[in-house]
């Protein structure tokens, strides 16, 4: 069985900074992407970002581009999400997520953490 860990969310001031780190455990998969999505209460689940595990290509919502930053550890099978500029509109639980090879979207899914911004 495959698991995707997150960790590293938490309450942080307007402003502030988090990263967040996510962990593949379980049986060993091959993953196309991995990436995050946010789902903010009484809102829907939606894109954050995504990296391509070739390492060939990163993607943003509108939202976060230019304050977020993903990257990835090929080698321990982690990614991460540096979070700088933090809002308040950030606020929400953040879960990580991988497409594996063969599956046509995101198949695996973390628990989430929470991320919670003070104004």
């Amino acid at each position: 069985q495959v698991q995707l860990v997150e960790s590293g969310g938490g309450l942080v001031q307007a402003g502030g900074s988090l990263r967040l780190s996510c962990a593949a455990s379980g049986r060993p998969f091959s993953s196309v992407a991995m990436g995050w999505f946010r789902q903010a209460p009484g809102k829907e689940r939606e894109f954050v970002s995504s990296i391509r595990w070739s390492g060939k290509g990163t993607y943003y919502a509108d939202s976060v581009k230019g304050r977020f930053d993903i990257s990835r550890d090929a080698r321990a099978n982690k990614i991460y999400l540096q979070m700088n500029g933090l809002k308040p509109e950030d606020t929400a639980v953040y879960y990580c997520v991988a497409q594996r090879v063969g599956a046509d979207d995101y198949d695996v899914w973390g628990k989430g953490t929470q991320v919670t911004v003070s104004s």
